[in-house]
């Protein structure tokens, strides 16, 4: 075998090894972005957000004589979130007027309007994609989202007991009907813009900011609005939610 094909040879054979070594390799994984520690200023800011939300629902109740819920058409499929429908409480009544209320989020019209979701709905402190938001309500056969069935009169276990709104664990378009489901058994994840502290407006307008890790069960009593079961001492607030 001659110098120029021994050279050869080898070349290829180390690209082989390459190659092999290469495909046998696990992918690398996406860099995750990694997020300054939340400010005092960001966690005031979405209370705030969550406080005004939950004056809308009030101004919503003394209206309609329900609270707000998600939109569903007469054969019961869903249209429009709650996040919709309170617009015109939030001093968005111009953009709720441009909306199809009997057609889908997703409708060739109403996806035009995602980009205009009002900035009360918006992350403070993570980024997404356009037009998505973290405040959820909580639907399901145990959540307080069910059509025509609470107002602020008529909640079981009080409304300074009771969930009204909350961070979710992960964002969802703000026009679509989609919340935290909760059966009863199953609690939702929470937590998503603050590292697993969250903040909740509770029934009575009132927001407060509970700490990661809080009991399931505990949970469980706050979401449901008739388990008609006492909250312990300790629900899990923050310990510096006042700061």
């Amino acid at each position: 075998m001659t110098n120029v094909m021994r050279g050869t040879w080898l070349s290829l054979a180390g690209t082989a090894i390459l190659s092999a070594w290469c495909l046998a390799a696990p992918a690398a994984k996406p860099r995750e972005e990694k997020l300054d520690p939340p400010t005092p200023e960001q966690l005031r800011k979405s209370s705030n957000n969550l406080k005004e939300i939950a004056l809308a629902f009030h101004n919503y109740n003394d209206t309609v004589g329900t609270l707000p819920t998600n939109v569903l058409s007469k054969d019961k499929k869903p249209l429009l979130s709650w996040r919709v429908q309170i617009l015109p409480f939030i001093e968005e009544d111009a953009l709720y007027q441009k909306f199809k209320l009997d057609e889908p989020w997703d409708s060739d019209h109403n996806k035009k309007l995602i980009d205009k979701m009002p900035k009360l709905y918006a992350p403070v402190r993570v980024k997404t994609e356009a037009g998505m938001t973290y405040y959820q309500g909580f639907a399901g056969s145990n959540g307080m989202l069910q059509a025509g069935k609470y107002n602020i009169g008529n909640i079981p276990d009080g409304t300074s007991n009771t969930f009204m709104v909350a961070e979710s664990a992960k964002p969802v378009t703000w026009t679509k009907p989609s919340d935290l489901e909760f059966n009863g058994k199953d609690v939702p994840a929470l937590g998503g813009m603050f590292d697993g502290r969250f903040h909740a407006a509770m029934g009575d307008g009132s927001v407060k900011r509970f700490r990661k890790g809080v009991n399931a069960n505990t949970l469980r009593l706050l979401i449901d609005p008739a388990d008609g079961t006492p909250l312990p001492r300790d629900v899990g607030h923050d310990e510096d939610e006042n700061k």
